[in-house]
C-alpha cells in the first residue's frame, strides 16, 4: 500500500541533500520500531515540485512525495504519527494524505525510476556499484528483487529484473547521505513475474538503500 503527501511551502531553503533529514522524519513518524537494521521492505520517494535556487531547493508551491509498505500496518502507524507531528522539516508540514491501494498488474510491468536505484554488489570486503548501462546490472537487479522477496515469504521463482538500457534521457543522480555521496540509476526497469510479485516490488522498490530513499517505482503505462 502506499501513501501520497501533499507538503506546505518550504520558509527556511531545503538543502540539496535533505534525504536524511526525511530519512529522520518517516521514522519519528513510525516510532518505537525495529526496521532500522532490518532489509528495508519499504521505499519513499524523493521530493517534486521545487526548483533550484542559488544554492539550495526552493518548493515556493508545496512539495510532495509517496511512502510504500509491504506491511500495511506500518503505514497506518505511519498516518498516525503524522496526524500527531506533521511538521517535517525545513518548516514544512503535512498539508493532505491519499492512500492508494496496490494496483492490479499482469505478468510484466514497466515502471519508473521515482529515485535513483543505486546498484551495490560486495565480495571479500570490497564493493562494486554499477548503473543502467553496465552489463551486469541486470542480474544484480534481479537477485535484488529475489531477495527481498524470499526476506518477506515470498516465491522469488520466474521473477526477472532489468533496465530499459535504450531509454533516451536515462541518466545518474545522487545525494550525500551523512557525509557519503551515493548515486544510482534514473532509468526505467521491467519487471517480469506473477501480479504478486511485480506488486511487491512495486511497494518495497528496488535496488540497495530503499530505507534511505532509492530505487522508489512508479507504475508506467
Amino acid at each position: 500500500m502506499r501513501i501520497h503527501l501533499k507538503l506546505s511551502k518550504n520558509i527556511q531553503p531545503v538543502d540539496f541533500s535533505y534525504q536524511q533529514k526525511q530519512v529522520g522524519t518517516i521514522h519519528k513518524w513510525l516510532g518505537i520500531n525495529e526496521i532500522h537494521d532490518q532489509m528495508s521492505l519499504y521505499s519513499f520517494s524523493w521530493l517534486k515540485g521545487g526548483r533550484k535556487v542559488d544554492e539550495h531547493l526552493d518548493f515556493s508551491r508545496g512539495a510532495s512525495f509517496f511512502i510504500s509498505f509491504y506491511d500495511t500496518t506500518r503505514l497506518k502507524d505511519i498516518i498516525k504519527g503524522i496526524q500527531a507531528e506533521p511538521e517535517v522539516f525545513y518548516a514544512m508540514s503535512v498539508t493532505d494524505i491519499t492512500i492508494q491501494e496496490v494496483p492490479i498488474f499482469e505478468t510484466k510491468q514497466r515502471f519508473m525510476a521515482e529515485s535513483p536505484i543505486f546498484l551495490k554488489y560486495s565480495k571479500d570486503k570490497k564493493s562494486t556499484y554499477y548503473y543502467f548501462n553496465d552489463s551486469e546490472s541486470n542480474d544484480i537487479l534481479t537477485n535484488n528483487a529475489k531477495h527481498k522477496l524470499r526476506k518477506a515469504g515470498l516465491s522469488d521463482e520466474g521473477v526477472n529484473v532489468y533496465f530499459e538500457k535504450d531509454y533516451p534521457t536515462a541518466y545518474t543522480k545522487g545525494t550525500t547521505f551523512k557525509g557519503i555521496f551515493t548515486k544510482g540509476s534514473v532509468c526505467p526497469i521491467i519487471v517480469g513475474g506473477s501480479p504478486e510479485q511485480i506488486a511487491f516490488i512495486w511497494d518495497v522498490g528496488i535496488g540497495n538503500s530503499t530505507g534511505i530513499g532509492f530505487g522508489s517505482l512508479s507504475k508506467m503505462d
